[in-house]
């Protein structure tokens, strides 16, 4: 039976494929985004179409999949998103929802290859605590790869009740290893697409640690039908920018500060310098004096503004040119002219204009006519817009501005060579001297978020005028200097209160031999909750005292896919020891998992630095199936 209806849904499927390439072919320019984009959109969903059903008491039954399908009004597979699939995730015996009978489908291509039912009964209720007990487990306790595999076929009740939290603010998803934060993050910015269509034109980013957790997340969206996702790491928000060292602890404790915005704009103020006394201006070797009145009233106009420093002096370069040529149009004036050029009420003893006053009126374009018979105004108000513009083309008078309202460089507020700390830094200094890129989301999902210092917070607002964020993290893991401690202290000076907690707290990644072990490194830490396991391995994590020598043996022990996470001392002479071997620091761990992982000289990783115990926690916790630890010989 499943069999059959998987063939009529490829056979949908196809005709829409078909149908959105003919569209592509002959669309015009401004509809090829579009069928550009569908036609990946259906391709993407292809793989594993149809995973689920439900059977209903009223009799009634729904395929659940990864993209909806009708023929005519007749749903032959719901979308996970939807609301009428929700029951697949969330139905228990204890809760049924309706929900008469579970149905997992595995297929491999278009192939039904296994069924799994759950009787979701009145007698079966209370004797599971997890939806699809066999489906899940196969899933977390199967082989890992270079790529983060969806779970949108396995997820949990918990875990959907985030991905399908309406709250239009800020979710912080707080959790412990394994417990699925990334793929959840991942699986609700899916359902916020499809609930809130108008973020595919507004955008979406997903913030990550490293380029290599973006690599290895970068398959799940695409596979659930989403493919218009930016990703990139806080540097990528640079891009051009060039690293070229590491900041110590106590910089990037400094540097990562709010208190560091606050000293960058008093700079931008201060390089603003009003004379205390007179600034004599040559125009076309006409002095004029502007007063340091004028400057003052030109430089609060320009910050009255509002506008970015650069931007601010361009009307303070207005204000002041303005008076300038109301000055010098003054002066032109306080001589009355007749028909025959002479003055009648003062001007040069000859009784004509004097050669500078007519060097400054052929600058600024101003043809005198003396065919009327009476005396007259020398300019009108195109002859002042006239002078006003070459006053503002002359460089003396450029030269003399900017001596008050010098244009700045981002390089002059932050100098290099810089180091990851200071990509913040230099986006808040871009900020305040020509208003930043200007490029902003609809929705932004931070990955690892405790490692966000509060200068990258402010970095990320600016890039979200919404508030809308999807923010995952767990502060037992926070590495950084200048990491989160709390989530208010991060996340209220931006939003007050409008922000909220979500928690996972089922651990579905890391065996509880594993954890026994991590949780151990962070026992003693204030408010250090653990998760808990919800699978055992019956193997201990294996734990050897000696060289770097052993290694080698250790990591042909390990089964599937094995990662060497070692202190940054070690790292070098690891990767060139075992080049086909993953060997990563724990900063570049967060966020990744592996078959197995043996762990270098744990008790420097744990000495790295105040919160180095993190770093050790984040190490142990990064294996599904296999852990080794190897302490060093000092």
């Amino acid at each position: 039976m499943e069999q059959v209806h998987l063939t009529v849904l490829y056979e949908r499927l196809d005709d829409l494929r078909a149908e959105a390439a003919r569209h592509l072919a002959t669309a015009q320019p401004a509809e090829r985004a579009y069928w550009a984009g569908e036609t990946a959109r259906l391709d993407s969903v292809a793989d594993g179409l149809c995973f689920g059903r439900v059977d209903l008491d009223d009799g009634s039954r729904l395929y659940i999949g990864r993209a909806g399908l009708f023929d005519g009004d007749e749903p032959l597979l719901i979308d996970w998103r939807a609301p009428a699939a929700r029951p697949f995730y969330t139905a228990t015996a204890a809760a049924p929802e309706g929900v008469r009978l579970r149905r997992r489908i595995t297929t491999r291509g278009r192939t039904v290859v296994d069924v799994n039912d759950e009787l979701l009964t009145a007698e079966a209720a209370g004797e599971h605590d997890l939806a699809g007990d066999a489906a899940l487990l196969a899933a977390v306790s199967a082989g890992r790869t270079e790529h983060m595999a969806d779970i949108v076929t396995t997820l949990q009740a918990e875990q959907d009740r985030i991905i399908r939290d309406p709250y239009a603010g800020v979710l912080v998803v707080q959790g412990g290893p394994g417990t699925g934060k990334t793929a959840v993050a991942l699986h609700r910015v899916a359902h916020l697409l499809y609930a809130r269509p108008h973020l595919r034109t507004r955008g979406v980013l997903v913030i990550g640690p490293s380029t290599l957790f973006l690599d290895y997340i970068g398959q799940v969206l695409p596979g659930l039908g989403e493919n218009s996702v930016v990703t990139a790491t806080i540097a990528d928000l640079r891009p051009g920018t060039p690293v070229s060292r590491t900041a110590s602890d106590e910089e990037a404790r400094r540097k990562g500060s709010a208190q560091a915005a606050g000293e960058l704009a008093s700079a931008v103020r201060d390089s603003v310098h009003v004379p205390a006394e007179p600034v004599e201006v040559v125009f076309e070797q006409e002095a004029l004096s502007l007063s340091p009145a004028d400057c003052r009233r030109a430089v609060r106009r320009a910050k009255h503004a509002g506008l970015p420093h650069n931007q601010a002096r361009l009307v303070f370069h207005r204000e002041v040119v303005t008076a300038l040529a109301d000055s010098l149009a003054a002066r032109l004036e306080a001589v009355t002219l007749t028909d025959t050029g002479e003055a009648i009420d003062g001007g040069d003893p000859d009784g004509r204009l004097s050669a500078a006053d007519l060097r400054a009126l052929e600058a600024a374009g101003v043809i005198v006519d003396w065919t009327d018979s009476a005396p007259r105004r020398l300019l009108d108000d195109t002859d002042v817009a006239r002078l006003r513009d070459a006053l503002l083309a002359d460089a003396r008078v450029q030269d003399a501005l900017d001596g008050i309202w010098p244009p700045l460089a981002v390089a002059e507020l932050v100098p290099g060579p810089w180091s990851p700390v200071d990509i913040p830094l230099l986006d808040e200094a871009a900020a305040l001297i020509d208003g930043g890129d200007g490029t902003t989301y609809g929705h932004i999902v931070v990955d690892e978020a405790q490692e966000l210092s509060e200068m990258a917070w402010r970095m990320l607002m600016r890039r979200c005028p919404s508030r809308s964020m999807t923010v995952v993290g767990d502060l037992a893991q926070t590495s950084d200097p200048a990491g989160a401690t709390t989530w208010p202290d991060m996340l209220r000076p931006h939003v007050a209160d409008r922000w909220e907690l979500a928690e996972l707290t089922v651990n579905y990644r890391t065996p509880a031999e594993i954890m026994a072990v991590a949780n151990e490194v962070l026992a003693d830490q204030p408010g250090f909750r653990p998760s808990t396991s919800v699978r055992s391995t019956g193997v201990p994590p294996l734990e050897v005292t000696g060289s770097l020598d052993l290694l080698g043996d250790l990591v042909a022990r390990m089964p599937g896919r094995v990662a060497v996470i070692t202190p940054q001392r070690h790292l070098a002479p690891v990767a060139h020891q075992f080049p086909e071997v993953v060997s990563l620091t724990p900063g570049q761990a967060k966020g990744l998992e592996f078959d197995s992982v043996v762990v270098v000289d744990p008790d420097a990783i744990a000495a790295s630095g105040p919160r180095g115990r993190n770093d050790l926690y984040v190490a142990m916790t990064r294996a599904t199936r296999s852990l080794a630890v190897l302490r060093t010989r000092q």
